[in-house]
């Protein structure tokens, strides 16, 4: 007992001379640290008699009660009278601060770039800011063709190059297939290029800046099978077993024979009808039940010769599909608006 009021008076003397935050740190460690004066007068209870434990265990944890109060009193007293940075307190908790994260086309390139890999794609990437020579003339497109209209495309105020032709913002990935086979020289190619592309168009299902994933093969004995399998492996790991896809026949100047990759709707099920409060109209997004991805075919014998590959020896297929499509018939997301992805409403963005 003598012994614990002999520690009260040093105490009271110690914490009337602290001047700072580290002279309390020392203090409180010394009394109330793992090794301090108060657990060891704790353990020392051993030693006493039976019927003396019970009013010093009490004693000792009125002193630790009211060390802790001091402390804490010194300490607020020290914080209020703190110039700037003098104090910090890690026991405090941080400050929260807004967390961002990656936008959703780039959740959905991501994927898309791991889905193919699976299978032995290469991810390769290309220039946004292309010439004629790649985006039009050696994809066997005339240049009367409507796609190399102002209307259709963004030419570049640049000066013409003599061999190359004029400059332009690339309008689709497809110029990424002869970049790729001139790399290469020679086939096998198996290649996924994921770009930014621009096209002047903004409405539900077009912005004029999107992102789309080229796919190629080129190899011998390469047919439309090969295309379809791999166009049908995609969509059941990036949709979900439950969504069917269809190659409808179209025309593209760069493949022969074309078409055109569509799934069945995810904002309508796939039947075309949707409800509101004046009940079933039709789907606002695809109209029909199937939602178009992008174009498809085997590769034009031309487009093999102007990357003097021999369309006798290889063939190969190719495709183009919008990342911003995919991502609006990712299963239950119901996104029936793309432009939504670009208006950097935070509400929105923040969901993902």
């Amino acid at each position: 007992m003598e012994q614990l009021n002999k520690y009260k008076i040093e105490f009271s003397r110690e914490l009337n001379s602290i001047k700072s935050q580290s002279d309390l740190d020392s203090l409180q460690i010394k009394y109330l640290g793992r090794k301090g004066i108060v657990n060891s007068l704790l353990q020392s209870i051993d030693k006493l008699r039976q019927e003396e434990r019970k009013e010093f265990g009490k004693k000792v944890n009125d002193l630790k009660t009211s060390i802790n109060q001091l402390i804490d009193a010194i300490r607020q007293e020290l914080l209020k009278n703190a110039g700037p940075g003098e104090f910090i307190d890690v026991s405090l908790p941080g400050k929260k601060y807004p967390r961002g994260s990656l936008h959703l086309a780039t959740y959905a390139i991501e994927e898309i770039s791991k889905i193919f890999q699976k299978i032995g794609f290469i991810r390769m990437s290309y220039p946004e800011v292309e010439w004629e020579h790649y985006a039009f003339d050696s994809l066997n497109m005339p240049k009367e063709h409507p796609a190399r209209d102002d209307f259709e495309t963004f030419f570049i105020d640049a000066p013409e190059h003599e061999k190359y032709g004029k400059m332009v913002l690339t309008p689709h990935t497809s110029s990424g297939q002869l970049r790729e086979m001139q790399r290469v020289k020679k086939p096998p190619v198996r290649m996924i290029n994921i770009a930014k592309c621009y096209r002047p168009n903004w409405d539900t299902s077009h912005t004029p800046m999107f992102h789309q994933f080229e796919g190629m093969v080129v190899d011998k004995e390469i047919n439309i099978t090969h295309l379809k399998g791999t166009i049908d492996y995609f969509a059941k790991e990036f949709f979900g077993a439950k969504r069917e896809i269809r190659l409808r026949p179209f025309h593209f100047q760069f493949t022969e024979p074309s078409f055109e990759v569509d799934i069945t709707c995810g904002i309508c099920s796939g039947t075309g009808v949707t409800r509101n409060l004046q009940g079933s109209v039709k789907c606002r997004l695809c109209k029909s039940g199937w939602l178009e991805l992008g174009g498809s075919g085997m590769i034009h014998p031309n487009v093999l010769k102007a990357v003097n590959i021999d369309p006798e020896k290889f063939s190969g297929w190719a495709f183009g599909i919008g990342v911003e499509r995919v991502i609006m018939m990712k299963e239950d997301l119901k996104l029936d608006d793309l432009r939504i992805m670009y208006e950097n409403d935070i509400r929105f963005l923040e969901q993902f």
